[in-house]
């Protein structure tokens, strides 16, 4: 997995302005350690179809590991609703499609601010073991651990992030998910969440806990039998996306 090999530009904010269906705003938000390119074949499905589309790169991505360990996360929901405030300038709804900690980040973002409707894929909401108790321990005596990015299934497919495992930035990843979840019933919005059936990076409790302890009552779980945690670039993408789109036609 390497940054070095994403196509030209893929690693920056996209943005794309809708033509047929340009008052409908969709925010894609990557995963941990990822990058904007990972997004990026999801959210031109959507720009094809006519949809304005936005694409940010969290803070501490896309540039080197080490500004991951660089970062407070508040700087990671800050930075969605950027886009989430231009959207509404123009658009009549919008939503976001997120990707692991793009999942938390996003669900973040719902408990104060105005979203349509959430499409989150292997979405995490905590860090289960007891390693993340030493944490902070850790983050002082390694800067980096070994990555855990690239669970895909497919053959050769990357989603373009860090080789590196930023300790000090997973303590920051730590936290948010803690504030997040305690917020969680305060979500009331429609929710169509992505479930791998085979996932290495994360268990199945995060999916349990999003569906058991937000407060929308129009949620759907789809599971994926065909893709691991990269779910979105992998054998299943087109079942996610297909499915994302009958959810946003619904509710628009």
């Amino acid at each position: 997995m390497s940054t070095s090999t994403a196509p030209a530009g893929w690693l920056n904010d996209f943005a794309h302005e809708g033509t047929s269906h340009k008052e409908i705003g969709i925010i894609f938000v990557h995963g941990f350690t990822g990058s904007p390119a990972s997004m990026r074949p999801y959210a031109h499905y959507f720009a094809d179809r006519g949809y304005t589309v936005r694409v940010p790169r969290l803070p501490g991505h896309s540039t080197d590991w080490r500004d991951l360990n660089k970062v407070k996360w508040q700087q990671w929901p800050e930075r969605v609703v950027k886009d989430l405030t231009e959207l509404r300038k123009t658009c009549k709804k919008v939503f976001i499609c997120a990707l692991s900690m793009g999942g938390g980040t996003t669900l973040n973002v719902s408990e104060y601010f105005d979203v349509d409707g959430l499409i989150l894929v292997n979405p995490m909401i905590h860090i289960p073991g007891v390693l993340v108790k030493f944490a902070p321990i850790i983050s002082r005596l390694k800067a980096g651990m070994p990555s855990v990015g690239d669970d895909i299934k497919k053959p050769d497919m990357t989603e373009w992030g860090y080789d590196v495992l930023p300790t000090k930035g997973v303590l920051q990843l730590n936290r948010m998910l803690k504030n997040t979840r305690k917020e969680l019933a305060q979500i009331t919005i429609p929710v169509l969440l992505f479930h791998s059936t085979e996932d290495h990076v994360l268990p199945v409790s995060n999916t349990e806990i999003i569906m058991n302890e937000i407060g929308s009552t129009d949620k759907e779980r789809i599971e994926l039998a065909n893709s691991y945690h990269v779910a979105v670039l992998d054998n299943d993408a087109e079942t996610i996306y297909v499915n994302t789109l009958r959810f946003i036609e619904r509710l628009s």
